[in-house]
């Protein structure tokens, strides 16, 4: 336990050097008031943002339970936020996500665990949503998967004036949902039907 404080300990004192480097690199003065404790501010900051890549997202679906469903199972709306891994920006959104079970069901919490811990980690949205719908189609033996996530990027929006209000939607489709596209065009227009309204 002490060796992993001491490791955390350690990288958030290099997040914090490496910040005030890039405020000298700008021209800014890191000892200024304003900006005296925001190396560390960011440390911590990066730390929590980023804790996903000490995890496996997918054990959240391990304590899954028993049961003879074998329809949809979908939910709306969960809040998502990562940094792009371009620019170290973030994104946000929602996600929908949805799988066919086979046996085997998640609670509604543990689905939106396992979107926090792929987007906290340095992402890009495509790949993001792609870890989702791999690990709900394997972690719960479910026999398709699907998930579609709209976000903001700000990378974008504060590069490029022209882009503000725009959203990046992507969606990955599993098992079934691959196979068969009338049953992955009604579910996908469950998904999104408030979509436009928003």
């Amino acid at each position: 336990m002490d060796e992993q404080h001491d490791a955390q300990n350690e990288a958030r004192q290099r997040i914090a050097r490496a910040v005030r480097e890039i405020l000298l690199a700008v021209g800014e003065d890191p000892d200024r008031d304003g900006l005296l404790e925001t190396p560390e501010r960011v440390a911590d900051a990066f730390t929590q943002l980023f804790s996903g890549l000490h995890e496996d997202p997918a054990r959240h679906l391990e304590g899954g339970f028993a049961e003879g469903a074998r329809d949809l199972v979908l939910i709306r709306d969960l809040p998502v936020a990562s940094v792009c891994e371009h620019h170290l920006l973030p994104f946000a959104g929602k996600a929908h996500v949805g799988y066919m079970p086979d046996g085997r069901l998640a609670g509604f919490s543990e689905l939106a665990r396992v979107v926090d811990g792929y987007a906290r980690r340095p992402q890009i949205q495509e790949r993001l949503t792609a870890q989702v719908a791999d690990a709900l189609l394997h972690g719960l033996d479910a026999s398709g998967a699907i998930v579609v996530v709209e976000a903001t990027h700000t990378c974008m929006v504060m590069r490029h004036a022209e882009t503000t209000g725009s959203t990046a939607v992507t969606y990955a489709a599993r098992g079934v949902f691959e196979e068969d596209s009338g049953h992955r065009a009604e579910v996908l227009a469950l998904m999104l039907r408030g979509m436009a309204s928003n």
